[in-house]
């Protein structure tokens, strides 16, 4: 090969590896990464995937115990919420999700953590899906102090979430509750 054209490789192939790059960047604050084995997980922005145009959030299996779970996650206050039925809704994609993957939302009181919680285990995502609309649907007790809302991922694969929405719903829209055999098996978050 020509000196010039192995020049011309280089710059390209160092062209390709900096737009490769740049299309993942550290999640940001307020999101935090938790769960059973949270350091078993990478996490970030991914600009070449999403729905909203702002870059979807992922969470990934990357090596350590593949039977555990992390989720990328935030907490708000509750203040502009209490008495409501809420939903937190998002498009989710998923990659390889050996175990499954999940949209999950808690609502703590002073008094009680998860007084109220759902983690879609009993609908779980697996495999390989493009984009799909999931979503939680609870109420807020008159007392509540914090909303808690994420995307789990158990095992192995990757998730993406983006076009995330919490919104106030009207008291028709049905409320999730744990399917009782799954109660024992929740992840606490």
């Amino acid at each position: 090969m020509k000196p010039l054209h192995v020049i011309l490789a280089a710059i390209a192939a160092t062209s390709l590896f900096v737009v490769a790059a740049e299309t993942i960047e550290k999640l940001p604050a307020p999101w935090i990464v938790s769960g059973a084995l949270p350091e078993a997980y990478t996490t970030g922005i991914d600009h070449t995937q999403t729905i909203s145009g702002k870059g979807a959030k992922f969470i990934r299996y990357a090596q350590g115990d593949q039977t555990k779970w992390a989720t990328i996650m935030q907490v708000i206050k509750a203040e502009n919420y209490v008495g409501q039925r809420i939903r937190f809704a998002a498009k989710i994609k998923t990659k390889d999700v050996d175990s499954w993957a999940g949209l999950w939302m808690r609502i703590d009181t002073p008094k009680q953590h998860s007084a109220a919680f759902y983690n879609s285990q009993d609908k779980p995502i697996k495999g390989t899906n493009n984009w799909q609309e999931r979503s939680v649907v609870l109420d807020v007790p008159t007392d509540a102090s914090a909303i808690a809302f994420g995307v789990i991922d158990g095992g192995k694969g990757q998730v993406w979430i983006d076009d995330l929405r919490l919104e106030i719903v009207d008291k028709n829209v049905p409320v999730d509750h744990m399917v009782q055999h799954d109660l024992a098996e929740k992840p606490s978050l």
